[in-house]
C-alpha cells in the first residue's frame, strides 16, 4: 500500500475520532473544507483551555513561556480549508498535528520522568519544541532548520498523517559539511534527482554535528514511514552514528505514560497499548 492510502486512512480514523471526542466532551469545534475533513478545535472563551489539548497538558504549556510560543504557529491552509469565523488558525488547532500530539504527551506532568528509561534521557531534562538545529555547510554557514524536539541531547521529530519526510534536490543536500562522511550517497533512496527522506538526512546530520541522538517518533498505523526511515538509516555509515538513531511508535511510548494520559491518547487519537 502507499504512503498516500496508509496517511489517508489515518486522517479518516482520526476524524471519526475526534467528532466523537467533541461530542462526548461537549468541545467547541469544527470540520475543514474537501473530500477529507479534518477535525480542528477552538480555544475556551477565557483562553484557560484547547479542545486539542488535555487540560494537565494545557496548563502548563500557558505557564512556560517557550511552551506557550508553539502555540502561536500559524495553519498554512486556513485560508481555504478552515471556515473564516474570526479565528486565526493555528497549526495545533488540528487533531491531525504531529506537534500538538507531541507537546500533549511532553507538556504533560511529569511525562519526562516517565519516559525517562525508554528514550535515554535523563529524568530532570526538560522538552523544548521548535528547536533551531545547527547543521554546518560546506560553506561555512549553517542550516538552522527546526526541530520537533529536543530533550537533553535528543532530537525528536514527530509524524503522524503526514504524507512521507519529504524530498530534496540532490545538489542541495550535499552542500552539507559532513553529508559525505555520514552517507553512502549510492545508497540513499533517490527519484528524479532528489534524496527522498529529507527530514530524516537532515536530523541524522544535526545529531552528528551536535553530538546528539535522534528518534523519529511515528504511529504504528504508518508503516510506510518506518519502511522510509529504514532505507535512509541503512545508509549511515558511521556505526556509532547509525545506534544512536531510532525510531519509535507512540503505541510503543503509550504503556509508560500515566494513565489518564493513555486514555486520552486511545479516546483521541485511537492510540492504544
Amino acid at each position: 500500500m502507499s504512503s498516500a492510502l496508509y496517511s489517508s486512512q489515518l486522517r479518516h480514523e482520526l476524524s471519526v475520532l475526534n467528532r466523537a471526542y467533541a461530542a462526548r466532551v461537549g468541545l467547541a469545534a469544527c470540520e475543514s473544507y474537501g473530500e477529507a475533513p479534518v477535525v480542528c478545535y477552538l480555544p475556551s472563551e477565557d483562553g484557560l483551555a484547547h479542545g486539542n489539548f488535555l487540560a494537565d497538558a494545557y496548563r502548563a504549556i500557558l505557564n512556560n513561556p517557550s511552551w506557550r510560543k508553539r502555540l502561536a504557529k500559524v495553519h498554512s491552509q486556513a485560508r481555504t480549508a478552515l471556515p473564516r469565523n474570526g479565528h486565526a488558525w493555528r497549526e495545533l488547532d488540528s487533531s491531525n498535528s504531529s506537534d500538538a500530539l507531541l507537546m500533549n504527551i511532553f507538556c504533560f506532568p511529569g511525562v519526562p520522568q516517565h519516559a525517562a528509561t525508554v528514550l535515554g534521557i535523563e529524568v530532570e531534562q526538560q522538552p523544548e519544541f521548535g528547536v533551531r538545529a545547527r547543521v554546518p555547510l560546506i560553506n561555512g554557514r549553517f542550516d538552522r532548520t527546526e526541530v520537533d524536539m529536543r530533550v537533553g541531547d535528543l532530537l525528536v521529530e514527530a509524524k503522524l498523517t503526514e504524507a512521507d519526510f519529504q524530498s530534496r534536490e540532490c545538489a542541495q543536500l550535499e552542500t552539507y559539511r559532513d553529508f559525505a562522511d555520514v552517507f553512502d550517497r549510492r545508497t540513499l533512496p533517490r527519484a528524479d534527482g532528489r534524496y527522498l527522506g529529507y527530514q530524516l538526512i537532515r536530523n541524522v546530520l544535526a545529531a552528528q554535528a551536535n553530538g546528539c541522538s535522534f528518534c523519529v517518533m511515528s504511529d504504528a498505523r504508518r508503516p510506510d514511514l518506518r519502511e522510509q526511515w529504514y532505507a535512509v538509516i541503512r545508509a549511515v555509515k558511521l556505526v556509532d552514528l547509525r545506534t544512536r538513531c531510532k525510531m519509535m511508535t507512540w503505541q510503543e511510548l503509550a504503556p509508560v505514560l500515566p494513565r489518564k494520559l493513555r486514555d486520552f491518547l486511545r479516546l483521541k487519537y485511537g492510540i492504544a497499548e
